[in-house]
């Protein structure tokens, strides 16, 4: 198991669009823990993503959601009797695609939104500092849409809600990844016993999607869904490496200006001999 604490890659811009999207999350699940369980539910229903509801878009219908929610069964506590959620959710492209936002600022618990925040933190601060501000955020949000789309291709009539910024976040990791391969990472290490190492950026980003993947395949592969979106994780990655070179083109490091990087990236040699050259 690999777990990332923080990277020996400094920014130079403040991280306003990482740090506004971390205080977004944290204010959302503060408010969403307060409500009761049936209404967290009815929260991740109705903003969360739901596949069958893009399937299923414009159809006047509404796509209707019976679910029981069942309680834990605790030692020395009484049974808690069941709890109903009926729900119809309309289909209407508006309300449809405003979920393919919002999903990205909802989360099962604290575990998985500080999870999601810690690694957003520490992969996210450099890819602003690399974009800027503006197109940063909307690199965020493309993302996390192709992370959407990759969940609902798998399976498109479920009716179990994605929440999360997984996919976003996994947007920014290979975004990382390509753009900082050799980036030392402070890495937790469980292999029997603790160990902190410094690991380039690719293997650990690296060895993330390989499991990523193979758990993806293996949810494929048997016909049966599990807690994770592992396809929206794939999406949102493959996402990050494509969108990444587009979106930097033109933008170049601190310390170099964008016709030094065009030169870099599109220099070829002339096939003249020397002496023919002008």
């Amino acid at each position: 198991m690999l777990f990332p604490l923080y990277d020996h890659n400094p920014h130079r811009r403040f991280p306003l669009i990482t740090l506004l999207l971390i205080v977004v999350n944290v204010g959302v699940m503060w408010k969403v823990s307060l409500l009761s369980p049936p209404q967290r539910a009815e929260v991740s229903f109705e903003w969360g993503f739901i596949p069958a509801r893009l399937t299923r878009i414009d159809n006047p219908e509404p796509l209707r959601i019976r679910e029981v929610l069942r309680q834990p069964e605790l030692p020395g506590r009484k049974p808690q009797p069941e709890r109903r959620i009926e729900l119809d959710l309309p289909n209407d492209a508006l309300t449809v695609y405003a979920t393919f936002f919002t999903t990205l600022f909802l989360h099962g618990g604290w575990l998985h939104l500080i999870t999601n925040m810690w690694m957003l933190w520490v992969f996210g601060n450099n890819i602003e500092d690399r974009l800027g501000h503006i197109v940063y955020g909307l690199f965020y949000i493309a993302g996390g849409t192709v992370a959407t789309l990759s969940h609902w291709m798998i399976d498109p009539e479920s009716t179990v809600p994605m929440i999360g910024a997984s996919g976003a976040v996994a947007a920014v990791l290979g975004a990382y990844a390509l753009t900082y391969p050799s980036a030392k990472v402070r890495t937790l290490v469980f292999i029997g016993i603790p160990l902190l190492l410094d690991i380039p950026a690719l293997i650990v980003l690296g060895l993330w999607m390989l499991a990523e993947t193979f758990a993806g395949l293996l949810e494929v592969h048997l016909g049966m869904a599990g807690g994770v979106a592992h396809w929206a994780h794939i999406g949102g990655f493959v996402a990050g490496l494509v969108l990444m070179p587009l979106l930097a083109l033109g933008r170049p490091p601190d310390g170099e200006d964008w016709q030094k990087e065009a030169d870099s990236q599109f220099k070829f040699e002339d096939p003249k001999p020397l002496t023919e050259r002008e």
